[in-house]
Order: structure tokens, then C-alpha cells, then sequence
């Protein structure tokens, strides 16, 4: 384990690696839906909202394109009708996913 900290004395958390990474995966709802759609590789917005159940269809939209802005996920839309738009990992979303992995496994191993 490396001995050197993720949030060194007298420096502000945002201003770290960690509070950065906390700040793209912050949230109620960032981190399940980067899984749902590493689980399913492309999803509609639809089959995503179904996914994660209990969020609403605005709060959905603000997520993805929070995580679209922060580089984390891939937007692609058809020009037909009725609109057809599909959500993917970029490769720098597909990086994150061992951190997610990692997040899994600590909480399985810890929860009572």
C-alpha cells in the first residue's frame, strides 16, 4: 500500500486526485448508472431509467449529461424518428470501472 496521502495536510480535498474523483462519481445515482451501462455495454435512456428504477426521467437526464460532459460516458444519436439515443463507457469512463470494482468488493467484505 502506498504510503503517500490522498489528501496531504493543508491542502483543500477538491483540490486533490481523490476530491476530483469524488466530484465525477459524487451522487446519488453517477456510480449505478456508470455500472448499468458497463453492464450492458450501449442502453437507452429508457432501459437505463428501468435499471435504476426510482430516479425520474429529469434527474436521469441531468446525470448523463453531467457524465457526457465529464468525459465518462458516450452519447450517440440516430437521425430518425422517433429519436433513437444510446448511452456507452468512453475509455476514460471504462477506466473508472476497477475503482467501482474495488468500491464492490470492500463494501461486501465490510457490510453486516
Amino acid at each position: 500500500m502506498s504510503t503517500k496521502s490522498c489528501v496531504p495536510t493543508g491542502i483543500s480535498i477538491k483540490d486533490t486526485g481523490f476530491g476530483y474523483t469524488l466530484s465525477l462519481i459524487g451522487g446519488k445515482y453517477k456510480m449505478i448508472i456508470l455500472y448499468c451501462i458497463a453492464e450492458h455495454k450501449v442502453i437507452r435512456h429508457n432501459e437505463l431509467k428501468r435499471c435504476l428504477g426510482t430516479i425520474s426521467f429529469k434527474t436521469l437526464s441531468i446525470m448523463l449529461k453531467e457524465l457526457e460532459k465529464d468525459g465518462l460516458i458516450e452519447r450517440t444519436e440516430y437521425p430518425q424518428i422517433p429519436p433513437k439515443v444510446e448511452y456507452s463507457l468512453s475509455e476514460r469512463g471504462i477506466s473508472l470501472i476497477p475503482v467501482l470494482d474495488t468500491m464492490c468488493r470492500w463494501g461486501e467484505e465490510n457490510r453486516r
